[in-house]
């Protein structure tokens, strides 16, 4: 089968390719609906990342996020215009102590794997989760961010002291909102406070149970806490969470940031904190995240609140349109719906 596959190959600069798909039993085709530009993608696309990283992974289709509906499946065992989540860690190797995720050897679209930006998506039938019937909607585009925000508060549940009477999370963006969203119900005995820059966007938290601009912390303090800044403000957002948590608080880490923030070691040796490093997700995130939407149905409407703009795409024009009005938003997620 001949597919096509909008790479990157240049600084703003998407190419289409053709490609001969070899169709296995062991995967499925599926056609994207809506997909969900990323951070991440956006350093790629704007040649945010070192020039070495860049070398090394282009030429490659953006874009990790996404939906689809099954066209084709050898096997027969998934119906034709099944709703599916694209999960894009493809497991090369399994390992009994370190989770998918966490393996090199391991690939993830759009980062040195070819991402989702394709006609059609050669997937392995493991790595395309079914959604329930009434589910199926755009917000589930960015699903993969969901899970990243479950896989976190998992590993927090499984390495932290009990005592988590009040909860900070610092980030208020996308990122912030939606860990917030589903900390509250995975930790719904818990006080959940964010801290964040923009009065704005903080009034957008109502399900929190306060918020918190940095600059007017006071007195506050937290058991434990979300870092969910990155970039340049990582630093700032990681010293002043060192500087207000209880002793021997955990320090879950999702921001991230291209050049390594100094923080107050001394601070973090004297109070005993644990700090947990946390990156992408494993499949069984997605089940969890999709049985929270199925027992939370309040969920969605919250989501809805991150769908900033839905870009429609016919042609490689569009998805430039799109990467160039996601980079003027301060706020909230830019969808595509792919109809090219």
């Amino acid at each position: 089968m001949i597919n096509k596959r909008y790479r990157l190959i240049g600084k703003g600069n998407i190419k289409e390719t053709f490609i001969e798909e070899n169709v296995s039993t062991e995967n499925i085709l599926v056609r994207p609906t809506y997909l969900s530009i990323c951070a991440s993608d956006q350093r790629y696309y704007n040649f945010d990342r070192p020039p070495d990283v860049l070398q090394k992974k282009l030429p490659m289709a953006l874009i990790h996020e996404a939906m689809g509906t099954v066209v084709y499946d050898p096997l027969q065992h998934v119906a034709v215009g099944q709703n599916v989540i694209l999960v894009p860690l493809l497991q090369n190797v399994d390992d009994k102590i370190v989770a998918e995720n966490y393996k090199t050897e391991n690939f993830f679209r759009s980062s040195g794997y070819d991402g989702f930006l394709q006609d059609i998506v050669s997937q392995p039938r493991d790595r395309a989760v079914i959604i329930p019937n009434g589910l199926a909607n755009e917000t589930l585009a960015f699903t993969e961010l969901m899970s990243v925000a479950v896989h976190s508060i998992k590993r927090f549940l499984a390495k932290s002291h009990s005592n988590r009477g009040i909860l900070g999370i610092w980030g208020d963006g996308n990122l912030g909102f939606i860990l917030t969203l589903l900390l509250k119900k995975m930790c719904p005995d818990s006080r959940v406070v964010v801290f964040g820059l923009t009065r704005e966007k903080l009034n957008l938290f109502t399900f929190a149970d306060d918020i918190c601009l940095v600059s007017e912390v006071g007195n506050i303090r937290v058991d434990h806490a979300f870092e969910c800044v990155g970039g340049n403000g990582s630093k700032y957002a990681l010293n002043q969470i060192i500087d207000i948590i209880n002793p021997e608080g955990c320090i879950s880490l999702l921001g991230v940031s291209e050049d390594p923030p100094s923080v107050n070691t001394r601070l973090i040796l004297e109070k005993g904190l644990l700090l947990v490093g946390n990156s992408r997700s494993s499949l069984s995130d997605y089940f969890t995240v999709l049985d929270l939407l199925r027992c939370n149905h309040d969920i969605i409407g919250y989501l809805q609140c991150l769908v900033s703009s839905v870009c429609r795409i016919r042609c490689v024009a569009d998805i430039h349109f799109a990467f160039a009005s996601d980079l003027t938003k301060e706020f909230g997620k830019t969808i595509l719906k792919w109809e090219i």
